[in-house]
């Protein structure tokens, strides 16, 4: 990138990151499944965190300072997000399905090894929305750690028109977070099997959007 775009990319870092902590502060939170994280931990492996990328902004203010680990683009639009999310107390791994994807896979699998959790947006960089890919998926493979998923929902919300429908928590709403079971990939998983746990953690995703929305309708 050119050094306006880098500098563009840091001023709009330093804007938007007290923008979202000032938002993330008014939200409330309704929470299942916690317990799978901490238990995760607890046993002294690292979660690869899965789910769709039109729930980022909700996703960093809740997990914001644990130390997890992300993949972003090595583009102008990867460079202020990951200004953003680093003010938020996460590392960040440059690359992306389309470009330098195995050289981020790579970093996130020092990364894992070192005692950080890993966050993945199933769906991204581009899509297709809700459809899972399978790169949580190779990454628990050469860590041997569980994938989590997890879903939010924000009862009250704006809607960006983009291809992931990026959902914007409206000051004071509540959010819904939903955490499914964990589970394993083996090391030895052959082509067939990796497409299994794919299609595993597509099906677990859209079971907890659909409960997530459930639980934000809740009074």
């Amino acid at each position: 990138m050119s050094r306006w775009k880098r500098l563009k990319a840091r001023l709009i870092a330093a804007v938007g990151y007290p923008i979202i902590a000032t938002l993330g502060a008014t939200l409330r939170w309704r929470v299942e499944g916690m317990e799978h994280f901490d238990h995760i931990l607890a046993s002294g492996r690292q979660p690869v965190m899965a789910f769709w990328h039109g729930r980022i902004l909700p996703a960093t203010y809740f997990f914001r300072r644990r130390g997890i680990v992300v993949i972003t683009s090595e583009n102008f639009d990867g460079e202020w997000i990951a200004g953003i999310i680093e003010r938020f107390g996460y590392g960040t791994a440059r690359g992306s399905t389309s470009r330098g994807g195995r050289k981020a896979l790579l970093q996130l699998t020092r990364e894992m090894a070192a005692g950080h959790p890993a966050g993945f947006t199933v769906d991204g960089p581009r899509g297709p929305a809700r459809v899972a890919q399978p790169g949580a998926v190779w990454l628990a493979k050469s860590t041997g750690n569980p994938v989590l998923p997890f879903h939010l929902e924000a009862d009250r919300h704006w809607t960006v028109h983009s291809w992931d429908r990026t959902q914007v928590p409206k000051p004071f709403a509540t959010v819904s977070l939903t955490i499914g079971e964990p589970f394993d990939v083996p090391g030895d998983a052959s082509d067939e099997t990796i497409e299994a746990a794919r299609a595993t953690l597509d099906v677990r995703l859209h079971a907890l959007e659909q409960r997530a929305r459930a639980l934000s309708l809740e009074p």
